[in-house]
C-alpha cells in the first residue's frame, strides 16, 4: 500500500488503487468507524430535495439475521449442501454486510435519479473504507429480490436493494493487481467546433 497523499492526486490514487475484496482476515469494525464513512459516504449528489437512499446494516451477532435470510432463499437441496458454510461466512468471516435502499415506487426519471445518487453513495464508501484499509464488495445477487430476504433482513415494500455490500479489514498483501482499463481518449467522440 502507498503512503497517505493528498490532493487531486490523491483522490486519483484511491480510486486507481480501490480493489473488490472478498478475503477479509476477521478484525471486527467499529460502530463508530462504519457511522464515520457513512456520514461521509452521504455527500454523494443527488438530485431530488430529499436523499434518497436508507440502509440496513448487520454487524456483531445481526450478522446471523443477515445469513439466515440468505439461507431462506436456497432450495432445500442447497441449503443442506452449503448452509454450514454460508453461515460461516456470513457470521464470523464477514464482519459487516449493509444494505443501500432507495424508493422503488418513484417515477422512471426520479428513480433513475436515486438508483444513480446511491451508486455514487456507494463508490464513496468504497473509496473511503479503502483509504482505511477496509475493503469492500458490491453485490447485487438474486437473493436482493427474493422477498424471504427482502422480509427477513427487514427490507419494506416499495423499496430497492441496490446493493448489498460485505465489508471488512483486508490484509493488503493478498489485493489483486488491476484489470487494465481503456484509455478515455479512445472512447471519446470530440465534439468542439
Amino acid at each position: 500500500m502507498r503512503r497517505m497523499e493528498v490532493g487531486y492526486k490523491g483522490i486519483a490514487t484511491t480510486v486507481r488503487e480501490r480493489r473488490t475484496i472478498n478475503d477479509f482476515n476477521g478484525q471486527p469494525v467499529s460502530k463508530e468507524v462504519l457511522i464515520e464513512l457513512l456520514n461521509d459516504a452521504v455527500w454523494a449528489p443527488f438530485h431530488s430535495k430529499t436523499e434518497p437512499w436508507r440502509f440496513i446494516l448487520f454487524h456483531g451477532d445481526g450478522r446471523r439475521q443477515f445469513s439466515d435470510a440468505v439461507l431462506r432463499t436456497y432450495s432445500q437441496e442447497k441449503r443442506e449442501q452449503y448452509a454450514d458454510r454460508v453461515s460461516d461466512t456470513y457470521c464470523n468471516v464477514v464482519p459487516v454486510h449493509l444494505l443501500v435502499l432507495i424508493r422503488e415506487e418513484l417515477r422512471q426519471k426520479e428513480w433513475e435519479e436515486a438508483f444513480a445518487a446511491a451508486s455514487a453513495l456507494i463508490q464513496n464508501l468504497q473509496l473511503l473504507a479503502w483509504e482505511r484499509k477496509i475493503g469492500v464488495v458490491w453485490k447485487t445477487n438474486d437473493y436482493n429480490e427474493n422477498s424471504e430476504f427482502r422480509e427477513g433482513t427487514g427490507v419494506k415494500p416499495g423499496e430497492k436493494v441496490v446493493g448489498t455490500l460485505h465489508m471488512g479489514y483486508f490484509d493488503p498483501k493478498k489485493v489483486r493487481r488491476a484489470k487494465p482499463r481503456t484509455p478515455a481518449e479512445t472512447l471519446i467522440t470530440w465534439v468542439d467546433s
